[in-house]
């Protein structure tokens, strides 16, 4: 049996990439047969976040979206990676036998600090805590996004620095798959960069109502007239339409702005579509985040079980870890 794991970093109110490059996935793979793994990242986020309120709250908000979306605690097994302290532990074993040279080629170290994030050793070392929630689990599959193949590479390489020094089979090896579709790998924000928070160009995936019309009232256009032909591949609009519509009726559009003429769409009925198409994607998952967050003592019960067993697995790991280099 498989076992596969993802992380979750908690950053408040998730978007729309976060949505259709993470989550979706996830509640998808469920169909695999396996053990399933997803932890909250509340340790990571502290490399940034200095609110404690804020970071309880995040969390449960990551919590709840998850569950609202269908993330099914009965085949997955959810919980705060703060619960399984074994983790930071194995952190520190790993920490013993990584060069500072792989550190230092960790694209996310590089980005973050050249988009004026303030270097530290928690950020610097992230990728080391990484590589200990990977391997805690003896985790077979990683899905991930093309950003972040790096950090299981590393993982491997971590791992495989480890068991050379203290004998094979102390941690498995695991591996990446890239997730989801390739018209998911770079969901677009309001402005038509890769939507993020740190841009303010995040659209949250819940949003309903006037804040919706109006965050969809932020996607650039530019003043030609409906009757005018246009093509589609130019226009951000599509880039949207494209995540939530079926390929015949998203076509049906893009045939009717080519051609341009008389009655042919103008950009306000595109966004009419496209409020339609999120209103009615998430509606379900609207509700079910509203019933969760009436009922927190559920949420922290889930999380609870999580960790319990996700401890079980990882205390294993770490004791077999332990006794490979003399401290048991």
């Amino acid at each position: 049996m498989k076992t596969f794991l993802s992380g979750i970093q908690p950053s408040g109110l998730l978007h729309l990439g976060n949505y259709f490059g993470a989550i979706r996935q996830h509640v998808a793979s469920l169909e695999e047969p396996g053990e399933h793994f997803y932890f909250i990242a509340d340790y990571h986020s502290l490399t940034t976040c200095r609110d404690p309120q804020a970071l309880r709250d995040q969390v449960r908000e990551t919590a709840v979206s998850y569950l609202a979306m269908g993330l099914d605690p009965e085949r997955a097994i959810l919980f705060r990676q703060s619960d399984v302290p074994e983790v930071t532990e194995i952190s520190w074993l790993l920490s013993c036998v990584t060069g500072m040279g792989l550190l230092e080629r960790a694209h996310s170290y590089k980005d973050k600090t050249a988009r004026g994030i303030k270097p530290n050793v928690g950020l610097f070392t992230y990728p080391v805590l990484m590589a200990a929630d990977i391997l805690a689990y003896d985790s077979d599959i990683v899905p991930v996004g093309k950003d972040q193949v790096q950090h299981v590479e590393m993982t491997q390489d971590m791992a495989g620095y480890f068991n050379a020094a203290y004998g094979e089979g102390c941690f498995k090896r695991p591996e990446y798959r890239l997730a989801g579709e390739e018209r998911f790998a770079k969901v677009p924000g309001l402005d038509g960069e890769k939507m993020s928070k740190s841009y303010g160009n995040d659209l949250w995936m819940f949003e309903s109502g006037k804040p919706l019309k109006k965050a969809v009232g932020r996607i650039p256009t530019d003043s030609r007239p409906p009757e005018e032909p246009k093509d589609p591949a130019g226009l951000l609009l599509f880039d949207f339409l494209e995540l939530f519509l079926e390929p015949t009726e998203l076509e049906d559009w893009k045939q009717r702005v080519r051609t341009g003429g008389e009655g042919a769409p103008g950009y306000g009925h595109l966004k009419v579509r496209l409020i339609e198409a999120i209103e009615d994607h998430f509606a379900a998952g609207r509700a079910a985040r509203e019933e969760w967050l009436a009922h927190p003592e559920r949420i922290e019960a889930v999380l609870k079980s999580g960790a319990e067993k996700a401890r079980s697995r990882a205390r294993a790991v770490r004791d077999r870890c332990l006794a490979a280099c003399g401290l048991r």
